[in-house]
């Protein structure tokens, strides 16, 4: 049990690790634009995760997913959000706003919680309240500093807290999942590709097509490792975990990158970390009486 859950641990952190450095592979990829690099990933992504179905023989679970069209439906808005993700992130990567692309993976935790207010009807803590109005400051002073809304990471919040609310919602493996997400976007990238967008590849040197095609391959093994890391550890390691890939890319941005960061950034994003840090204790106090209540009721029987 523990080494499996050591197992779970390090396939996780590598998972996020991987996506943290992310914005390293984007920039390889020029001439090829933000779009043309989306509808590769997609096409790409498809043969891969395909590949490994067919591998893994998991062809009966696709049946049974596609004989259920509210799990399509759900999979179809997924597969809608996590091309407007993949697109955004690659775009703010591309154009030189790596920072802002971490504080969107900062702030989307919060973005979820909110969710699932709004969504599910979940009722908030008083912890999770002072979180939520924390990051609200948060954005509005960025939104200031920046002389806009800080869009790209607004975006990339919500998109990738939807898509987990799809994800969900459907109740589907994550190969599997990823699966028919592909499928469903692939049609649109391949004509895309072929009507003359996908104009760089063969016409930038093989290492830029090879790198291309590689984009199919990160975007399945960081997956996978997540998705076998999800059934070996607690929830609450891996929503520890999940703050690894924003500092990463955070870490990137600045001393990879050099982009600037000036003081009122740096208040905006140390509002953020405060934000995440009340909900990450308060998450972490109100599992341990949860997990009390049981012994202390056993003791006042005794």
């Amino acid at each position: 049990m523990v080494s499996g859950q050591r197992r779970g641990f390090l396939l996780g952190f590598g998972a996020y690790l991987t996506w943290g450095f992310f914005p390293l592979y984007w920039p390889l990829l020029a001439p090829a634009g933000p779009v043309e690099i989306l509808a590769h990933r997609i096409v790409w992504s498809l043969v891969a995760v395909a590949g490994l179905t067919i591998v893994a023989r998991r062809w009966t679970r696709l049946k049974a997913v596609f004989a259920d069209r509210r799990r399509l439906a759900f999979i179809g808005v997924g597969a809608v959000v996590i091309a407007v993700n993949w697109g955004v992130y690659i775009y703010g990567v591309n154009s030189g706003q790596v920072v802002e692309t971490s504080l969107g993976y900062f702030i989307n935790p919060l973005v979820t919680i909110l969710l699932g207010v709004m969504v599910l009807g979940e009722r908030l803590r008083p912890g999770q309240w002072v979180g939520l109005a924390i990051a609200f400051a948060a954005v509005v002073e960025l939104t200031f500093d920046y002389g806009r809304v800080p869009w790209i990471a607004v975006i990339l919040a919500f998109s990738f807290a939807t898509y987990g609310l799809m994800k969900k919602k459907a109740d589907v493996g994550s190969t599997e999942g990823l699966t028919i997400e592909t499928m469903v976007l692939a049609p649109i990238a391949l004509t895309f590709l072929l009507a003359g967008g996908g104009g760089t590849f063969g016409h930038a040197g093989w290492l830029q097509a090879a790198l291309l095609v590689g984009t199919g391959v990160i975007t399945a093994i960081p997956l996978l490792m997540f998705g076998t890391a999800a059934t070996k550890v607690s929830m609450t390691t891996l929503g520890l975990l999940q703050y690894t890939a924003p500092i990463v890319q955070f870490a990137v941005g600045l001393l990879v990158f050099h982009e600037a960061m000036t003081t009122a950034r740096w208040v905006g994003f140390g509002l953020v970390w405060l934000a995440l840090a009340v909900i990450t204790v308060e998450s972490l106090v109100s599992r341990r009486r949860t997990a009390l209540r049981p012994i202390e009721r056993q003791a006042e029987l005794v």
